[in-house]
């Protein structure tokens, strides 16, 4: 096949070029059509629509999804009647223009394939959608994975839409899979096929269609699929079926199958894109196929581009037609036949039926089938699969563009309809299919890609990246040619005069070629010369008479003649103009080129050649360089000179070797040195004479100064005099003679090589033949005893000489005795010295005159008597002998002997030990199967031998890195075994082998880890990583280790011309491990490694021995590494710090649980823990041991805080008793140490007050500075409770995880906001009207509601209302939340009327004080406003604000019912509101109650935390608190409606009360029962029952209940008698009014130690509302874009109406947002959760909104002498909440305004949310308020000439008479 070469191709053509392009991620892309007028593109995706410019610019959006769908249940959706209903991804099915109507037509696939009609103009514009459809208007198929196809064409005068769809599974399988549907009529009509044509189908399932594309074409409907052949071997075909276009009965159906077969035999069965070539020739079907997998519908890698003439599809398809219409279908065989399961049958109808009937009739047989397939061979195969295919004419060729499912194109050029060529290869998107939808623009120049997720816009050619004829013919582009006399790769179109012959070159013309320069004369020349050069080209294209072409040599530039066709003649530069030589050369190349204008034709290399230079390069042979050169240069020897010229100023010359002529010529001509006369050799400091062989010198005789001289270049080179004989008078030989010399040189080298060479006329060097050196040689290196020196070759006459010191000298510079006989060998060191007694292993001997060659020392060296084989190869002459160890039976011990000769015998100093090792034991006796396990071998004389003839094999595996032998271990590394088991270990010493008796090594399961963490730490490390898995504990040496990144960007240094980072690669790749502890088979603890802050960690890595497992691999996401924490130290202030035994200590941080968890962080006090309360992101909170670390007080110690491996000293701590004071000097001196001191700083406060008003900001600041010190004198207590809460709340947490918080459904929180304070909402009182009038009043409301939507109705309806008098202000909000709620399906319009209406309310207060307008509720739009907010932030409380405010109100509660609370007054001792502070003193404890409670059959005991002055009621609620914790209090039990019973004993049950006859009672006052008053002890057992009238029913977790028993007495209330828990109400008299104001009185009625009370309970809820204000004015995160685009409203009313005052904007926005909606929202938590909120909580609730209030102001906030009490709280606070409003404003303002259309887009979601609520209840009830003011009502209107042009008070008349049942008034 083609593919293999064609891979071949591809790998060089791969382009990843950037393109215009539109990416969106967060969607699917399913179908795109370009308009083919306005080039506008459309998109259809996964739950959008998108509309972009012909670059890809987004132009419009529309969302389609989510949508609550079912395929099960039928449209619309009504959730009760289809419990299976969830949200369901629409996915684009259809995407279809009309264009002469501006539609575009988009299907999806949800609510069984429905379709819309869009604006062609903004997608987003729906212009029809089918409401309520029926079966018949069910288009596209309901699966995403199932085609659907369809097409817009004009029939019979009207436009429908032609749809082929799958066969689906889901709900409505039966829809034909071949429809045809009404474009135009009724919205019943739109879509739906009914009284059109279908394909009427017998058996849906089996005939499966796979809908692969659809065209028209001469006036037929071309359907392309594949699916199973039913009547053959059930292989699945494709298939191409015809329609008459007008034929709307599918009378004219007809289809026929397609094959697609190779050479080789594959049958390409599936097609899977299509398109429709047509030109003027014909029209060709192109497929790509792929071979589908066996007999299933699944593609294989193997495609096929397939090509089908229209014509022979036709031509099937009337053949078939034929054959059914007039032979019965058969021929010979059946070959047509009825398709389908339809009861039809082949006819013998007349001869002309197909010619009178070419669509069909009722009478004649369809739909027809044929089994004769319309055959093609491919015309090109790919290894890929093929997804999309497009195709274009360029000229008169054809080029086809592919995708294929790995995201590539690939470009084609198509040769003819059965071969095609890739020419171009380019990546659109990785790994994502390109889409079958391929669009070409209206200029067929650019191609629209569609991928998953983005669309691009690709050019067809991209000729201009070729920059030279080269490279724009070798890529093969059909679009491309070389433009010659332009000089660039363009379209043939866009070269002028491409029509002429070689203006324009195709690279697929036969024989053309880019224009080049086939021959030069000459070839080349001499630099010195100027010369005609002739170039011959190719071919030349032809020129205009005014036209030339130039010669370019270099920058030099000449006209050019042009002779014959092809041939170019010109002018060569002088020497001036050209270049110097290149360096080291003796030539210069000069780009020669033919060139038209500026445009160069073609050009070549030109050598201009310097002989001059030649000789200076050939400096050791000048002459011989010369005459060898290519360029013909000759040599003078006299004038010793290389030239280009053939004579020389003295007569005689050396000719080149090219030259054939002449008496001398070529190398061998030249007068040269050939060699050295006799030996080279010379001795190192002996005087010799050197002797030279010359030839040629004749050549340079009979010249004046004639001088020979020798030259050695030994140091820095000498010179001798030389004499010159010659030998014969008939040879040209001479010999030479150097003056005799003494030669040294100094490297300590045995030899030194010397070049000489011969001057003449002092300074003329004649050449050497080749290279000739002498040789100086030194005896005595290397040669260091007497065997090495005999051992040297003779030719050296080398001698050992016994002189003082004796050595390896020159034979004539001995001049004492020459050693004849050298001694005998001495061994100096024998290396190992132990060996396994069966020997084997090698001996290294070292020493001295061991023999002068190795037959010296063949069979005389003994090991301990026993005889060692030397080895030749490793033999070194006298000094080492390497031999074998042979084998003996017993262990002994011996020196190491030698024989040489006569000699004794040489014995070395040292014992060889010849010894048995044993093998005793292996640690660990097991491994994984990944090898790396350290294996200690145990045992006795391991040590044997060479360390490096040591192998250790487990089984037939090695044991690698032998790193540590010692005598008794041995350790190695084992290797990677592929299967598990035990195996022997085997020690081998050389070939000596020791097995491990009775223990073997066991190969075991790999480690696996398959749970880790934590995920993140702090750089500093040493976070402990829990680690669980498989087979841990067969690692010997866990380690974990953190990755680098190998490129890590350094730190920034910016200067102002430089912004670059500069990147430094990292030195390794690994930090240092850190080691893992290993706690069993299935666990294991690592401590994560330090890194730098700096450093980029790619992830963490677990070695396990040879096995290494990534962090990312086991958890799928890397470990993070966070920055370290940072904590403030507690001397800061004061040093040292002060701390009590027992105290709670609070630091402050930053980041502090980024990267621990509180488990995990270590306090220590000197030697003792400080127990750990809580942990978060700013604050650490400990417990002081209640014993002193160290004993006496005031010792000094270290407050260190350990986090992981990160240690912080925060400074010293001093340890103080309770009569040493806690706090700083300035604190001492407010507080004192006991209550009166308290009381007196608080009676100078007041006077303080009472100076002069000037003082005022004096006051002010004292007044903060007693209230500073107030707070700290509680800051321990707030600590503590604060620690508690914060448990507690942690507890909240969990609970949430699973209930999650309570919030109320939209449905209640709107009515809970639209109608407060009433019971119950209006909407719900039923219609006041009988059965029969029903539907009439339901009539007039319809039509009040479409009354509504007149904007001037509206406005006009609400002025009126407004003016009258007896029109209250709770009538206003209610018509505006009536009003809401009938337009909330219509928030848009909604929002247009109350901008109007606010735009009108702005006006009014301009002219009055533009600061009090939105100030209070008094309009019907100020309540319109606030339903709008509520409506449009709902979603922003339930995501963000609602979980902060939920904790706050549970904080709240919590500590309120941590102390107690009066149930007759409602006062509390816990609290922030001073008139609800419980003043009294009252003594209290804390009890744990178990609770009886049944969970299914099991009855548990659960705690509950109470208190002992509780009343009976309390109990019972805190009871029915932890019961039901975490669920709505709509759902739980009444606390009426259960009694409590004390259990004690088997039988002791008593049935406690409020009031009963042990109740005490004193004179008129009765008290409150209490657990004190019953004496119920702590741990008492408790039930709640059932009371005596109460319907109570038990739950799953409801109370054991028993029979109910009676109190003791009947509970008898005497009259006149009244109620009291706590403290009696005459005790505690209320302020006046005028006075409850006045620091001055408030202060004599709260004593200081009570306000401390208020100051402890705001510590401790601080961080709880701080959270709740940062949630409400955060602009981290996306502001909601109702709030961005009211504000921008607001900025443009104030710029409309000249207001520059940004106090009165900021006052406009806090009034519409802050005041209007969070105020209310935090004061009233029930209006957005199921909680009860009782007094207590709700009082203090109003403090923190009033404070939330007080920092929206813009007024300076000072307390003074009569500031409320919650004023002088949060005095602090304030300025810094104030500062967060400003922020947010300024952040808001500064941001992106909210745009219209992204208003809109929210609020149409917001329209579509279930209200629930009954819109003709609301209509029936803002009804009652027209016919209350109808008279006024129609009067305004008629009075109105707009109004009565609208005919308004005509169709209110109408209304009024339907809904009142007044006939005659219509």
């Amino acid at each position: 096949m083609q593919t293999v070469a064609l891979l071949v191709l591809l790998g060089n053509i791969i382009h990843t070029l950037q393109y215009a392009s539109f990416i969106e991620t967060s969607t699917t892309f399913n179908h795109m059509i370009v308009h083919p007028k306005t080039g506008i593109v459309y998109i259809g995706a996964v739950n959008y629509l998108f509309q972009l410019t012909s670059d890809l610019k987004l132009l419009c959006k529309a969302e389609t999804g989510p949508v609550s769908d079912s395929p099960k249940c039928l449209p619309p959706i009504i959730p009760k009647e289809c419990p299976d209903a969830q949200f369901m991804n629409n996915t684009n099915k259809i995407l279809a223009l009309v264009d002469h109507r501006s539609e575009l037509i988009t299907c999806g696939s949800v609510l069984q394939g429905i379709c819309e009609k869009r604006s062609l103009e903004s997608v987003d514009n729906i212009t029809f959608r089918t409401e309520n459809p029926v079966d018949s208007q069910y288009v596209a198929a309901n699966d995403p994975k199932v085609t659907t196809v369809a097409l817009v064409e004009i029939a019979n005068g009207k436009a429908v839409l032609f749809v082929g769809r799958g066969h689906t599974n889901r709900a409505l399988g039966g829809v034909p899979p071949i429809t045809v549907r009404h474009l135009d009529g009724s919205s019943n009509n739109i879509f739906s096929n009914e009284d059109m044509g279908k394909l009427v189908v017998g058996s849906f399932s089996e005939y499966n269609n796979h809908f692969v594309k659809i065209f028209t074409y001469d006036g037929h409907i071309f359907f392309l699929f594949f699916r199973r052949d039913l009547r053959s071997k059930m292989e699945y075909k494709t298939y191409v079926s015809r329609l008459c276009i007008n034929d709307l009965h599918f009378y004219s159906y007809v289809e026929v199958p397609l094959s697609c077969t190779s050479e080789e035999g594959v049958n390409f069965n599936l097609a899977q894109s299509a398109h429709l070539s047509v030109d003027s020739n014909e029209a060709v079907l192109i497929v790509t196929m792929t071979v589908g997998q066996a007999s299933t519908p699944v593609p294989t890698q193997e495609s096929a581009l397939c090509m089908y003439y229209m014509k022979m599809i036709n031509e099937r398809i009337e053949w078939a037609r034929s054959l059914c219409y007039k032979q019965e279908g058969k021929n010979e065989n059946e070959l047509a036949y009825i398709e389908y399961e339809v009861k039809s049958y082949c006819q013998k109808l007349p001869e002309d039926s197909t010619v009178k009937f070419p669509c069909g009739d009722e009478h004649t047989p369809s739909p027809i089938a044929t089994k004769e397939a319309v055959s093609a061979s491919p015309a090109l195969c790919l290894p890929t699969q093929l997804s999309a295919v497009i195709t274009t004419t360029e000229g008169n060729h054809t080029v086809a563009f592919l995708g294929d499912i790995s995201g590539f194109l690939y470009k084609v050029y198509l040769k003819s309809w059965t071969e095609g060529e890739v020419y171009s290869k380019i990546l659109v998107a990785e790994s994502s299919a390109v889409n079958a939808d391929l669009y070409l623009d209206a200029g067929k120049d650019y191609l629209y890609v569609m991928t998953y997720s983005e669309v691009k816009k690709i050019p067809v050619s991209e000729c201009f990246q070729y920059g030279d004829c080269a490279s724009c013919l070798q890529n093969r582009d059909p679009y491309c040619g070389w433009c010659v006399l332009e000089g660039r790769c363009s379209r043939k179109l866009e070269c002028s005069g491409s029509e002429k012959e070689f203006h324009w070159l195709w690279s697929y013309s036969e024989g053309i070629q880019c224009l080049t320069v086939q021959t030069v004369l000459p070839a080349n020349q001499s630099r010195t010369v100027v010369k005609k050069v002739m170039l011959t080209l190719n071919h030349l294209p032809s020129l205009a008479e005014d036209e030339h072409f130039n010669c370019s040599f270099g920058q030099f530039k000449t006209n050019a003649a042009v002779m014959g066709t092809a041939t170019v003649i010109c002018e060569s530069p002088p020497i001036n103009d050209l270049p110097p030589n290149e360096l080291h050369k003796d030539y210069v190349s000069v780009n020669v080129s033919v060139q038209f204008g500026r445009v160069t034709i073609a050009t070549i290399n030109y050598i201009f050649y310097d002989c001059s230079a030649v000789s200076m390069l050939s400096l050791t042979a000048p002459c011989r360089g010369c005459v060898s050169s290519p360029w013909g240069c000759n040599w003078c020897p006299i004038d010793h000179r290389c030239t280009e010229k053939e004579f020389c100023q003295h007569p005689r010359i050396i000719y080149n070797l090219n030259n054939i002529d002449g008496e001398y010529v070529g190398p061998n001509a030249c007068p040269c040195i050939t060699s050295i006369d006799g030996s080279a050799l010379v001795p190192d400091g002996v005087l010799r004479e050197l002797r030279l062989i010359g030839q040629n010198l004749q050549l340079l005789e009979n010249h004046l100064n004639q001088e020979y001289i020798c030259v050695m270049e030994l140091g820095d080179g000498f010179q001798l005099p030389a004499t010159v004989i010659k030998r014969e008078a008939a040879s040209d030989i001479y010999n030479i003679t150097c003056k005799s010399k003494e030669y040294r040189y100094s490297q300590l080298t045995k030899e030194y090589v010397v070049p000489v060479y011969l001057k003449w006329n002092s300074s003329l060097r004649i050449d050497n033949e080749k290279d000739v050196h002498m040789i100086l040689y030194k005896c005595s290196v290397e040669n260091t005893d007497c065997s090495r020196c005999k051992a040297v070759d003779s030719k050296y006459h080398c001698v050992w000489c016994e002189q003082e010191v004796p050595s390896c000298v020159y034979s004539e510079v001995c001049i004492t005795e020459i050693v004849e006989q050298c001694p005998g060998p001495i061994i100096s060191e024998v290396e190992p010295l132990t060996g396994p007694v069966e020997g084997g292993i090698s001996i290294t001997i070292s020493g001295s005159n061991l023999g002068q060659n190795f037959d010296d020392i063949k069979e005389s060296v003994t090991v301990a008597e026993i005889p060692c084989t030397p080895r030749p190869q490793e033999y070194d002459i006298s000094i080492r002998i390497v031999c074998i160890l042979s084998g003996i039976k017993h262990e002994r011990a011996g020196p190491v002997r030698i024989k040489i000769g006569n000699h004794d015998w040489g014995i070395s100093d040292q014992n060889f030990t010849y010894q048995n090792p044993e093998v005793q034991a292996i640690s660990p006796h097991r491994g994984p199967l990944v090898g790396g396990t350290s294996l200690t071998i145990s045992g006795t004389k391991l040590l044997t031998g060479n360390v490096k003839d040591i192998r250790v094999f487990i089984g037939k595996l090695s044991c690698n890195g032998i790193n540590t032998v010692e005598e008794d271990k041995l350790v190695c590394s084992t290797s990677a075994s592929n299967s598990i088991g035990s195996f022997a270990v085997q020690v081998f010493y050389g070939s000596a082998e020791r097995l491990l008796q009775h223990t073997t090594y066991e190969y075991t399961h790999n480690p696996s880890i398959t749970k880790v963490q934590p995920t993140k730490g702090f750089y500093g490390g040493g976070r402990i990583i829990t680690v669980e898995g498989e087979n841990l504990d067969v690692v010997q040496k866990p380690l974990v280790s953190a990755v680098l990144n190998t490129e890590v960007p350094s730190r920034r240094r910016r200067r102002r011309q430089d912004s670059e980072i500069q990147h430094q690669p990292t030195v390794q790749p690994h930090l240092k491990a850190e080691k893992c502890v290993v706690n069993s088979s299935q666990l294991m603890k690592c401590w994560t490694p330090p890194v730098s802050s700096e450093s980029s960690v790619l992830d963490l890595v677990f070695i396990l021995d040879n096995l290494h497992v990534s962090f990312y691999n086991i958890v799928g996401s890397r470990f993070q590494y966070v920055s370290n924490p940072q904590l403030s130290r507690l001397d800061k202030d004061v040093s040292p710090y002060k701390l009590k035994s027992g105290a709670l200590v609070v630091v402050e941080g930053k980041n502090l649980t980024d990267g621990i968890s509180e488990t995990e962080v270590v306090v220590e006090i000197g030697t003792e823990i400080c127990i750990i309360k809580t942990l978060t992101d700013a604050h650490l909170i400990c417990n002081a041991t209640q014993l002193q670390p160290l004993p006496g007080a005031g010792a000094l110690l270290d407050f260190v805080v350990r986090m992981g491996n990160l240690e912080f000293n925060l400074g010293k701590v001093e340890y103080v008793s309770d009569s040493q004071s806690f706090f700083p000097k300035e604190a001492q001196i407010g507080l004192g140490t006991g209550a009166a001191v308290v009381v007196c700083i608080v009676l100078i406060i007041i006077l303080m007050y009472r100076r002069k008003s000037k003082k005022a900001m004096q006051d002010y600041k004292k007044v903060l500075v007693q209230l500073e010190n107030l707070e700290v004198s509680v800051g321990d207590q707030c600590r503590k409770e604060f620690t508690d809460l914060m448990t507690e709340m942690m507890d909240l947490n969990s609970d949430l995880g699973g209930t999650g918080i309570p919030f109320l459904d939209y449905r209640t929180f709107t009515e809970r906001i639209f109608f407060p304070g009433h019971k119950h909402s209006p909407l719900y009182s039923g219609m006041d009207t009988t059965e029969y009038r029903k539907s009439t009043v339901e009539q007039g409301l319809t039509h009040l509601s479409n009354l509504l939507n007149n904007k001037f109705f509206l406005t006009k309806f609400i002025h009126t209302l407004e003016a009258q008098q007896t029109f209250s202000q709770r009538d206003r909000g209610c018509v505006a939340s009536l009003l809401t709620i009938a337009l909330h399906d219509r928030l848009e319009y909604y929002t247009e009327i109350m901008k109007t209406l606010l735009g009108d309310l702005v006006e009014q207060y301009v002219i009055k004080n533009p600061k009090l307008m939105l100030r209070r509720t008094e309009t019907v739009v100020e309540k319109l406003l606030t339903n709008w907010m509520s409506i449009c932030l709902y979603s922003f409380i339930r995501e963000t604000a609602g979980e902060p405010l939920y904790m706050l109100y549970r904080a709240i509660k919590y500590q309120v019912d941590k102390g107690p609370v009066d149930a007759v007054t409602g006062k509390a001792k816990r609290t922030l509101n001073d008139s609800r502070l419980l003043r009294e003193d009252i003594e209290y404890r804390p009890l744990t109650l178990n609770v009886l409670m049944k969970n299914g059959g099991e009855v548990q005991l659960t705690p509950v935390r109470v208190l002992d002055t509780d009343t009976i009621t309390q109990v019972k609620e805190k009871i029915l608190d932890q019961i039901y914790k975490g669920v709505p209090f709509s759902q739980r039990t009444c606390v009426d409606a259960l009694n409590l019973e004390w259990r004690s004993g088997i039988a002791g049950h008593l049935t406690l009360s409020d009031e009963d006859v042990t109740s005490v009672i004193q004179g008129k006052w009765k008290q409150l029962n209490t657990l004190q008053h019953y004496k119920v002890p702590d741990g008492a057992t408790v039930a709640l029952i059932p009371g005596m009238h109460s319907n109570f029913s038990q739950g799953m977790n409801q109370s054991v209940f028993s029979e109910e028993k009676n109190p003791m007495l009947d509970d008898v209330e005497e009259e006149g008698t009244r109620l009291w828990h706590l403290v009696k109400s005459t005790e505690e008299p209320e302020l006046p009014k005028y006075r409850k104001s006045s620091l001055r009185e408030r202060a004599k009625a709260i004593p200081e130690i009570y306000l401390t009370r208020l100051l402890s309970m705001k510590g401790t809820l601080q961080k709880f509302v701080d959270d709740v204000f940062h949630a409400i004015l955060n602009t981290d995160q996306p502001v909601p874009v109702a709030i961005r685009y009211f504000f921008d409203f607001l900025d443009e009313m104030a710029e409309k109406h000249g207001i520059k005052d940004q106090e009165t904007v900021h006052i406009w926005k806090t009034n519409s947002l802050l005041l209007r909606f969070w105020v209310n929202i935090l004061k009233n938590p029930q209006f957005i959760f199921d909680v009860h909120v009782s007094d207590n909580v709700d009082a203090i609730l109003s403090v923190i909104a009033q404070t939330f209030i007080d920092s929206c102001t813009t007024s300076e906030h000072k307390v003074g002498r009569d500031s409320p009490v919650n004023k002088l709280l949060y005095a602090r606070e304030i300025p810094r909440y104030k500062q967060l409003v400003e922020k947010y404003y300024l952040d808001i303002h500064s941001a992106s305004a909210a745009s219209y259309q992204e208003m809109n887009s929210a609020l149409t979601e917001l329209s579509g949310k279930c209200v629930e609520v009954a819109g003709l209840n609301a209509l029936r009830e803002l009804y009652k308020y027209i016919n209350k003011y109808y008279d006024q009502i129609i009067s305004a209107l008629e009075d109105d000439a707009t109004a009565q042009k609208m005919q308004l008070s005509c169709r209110l008349q109408q209304i009024a008479a339907l809904v009142e049942n007044n006939v005659t008034d219509l």
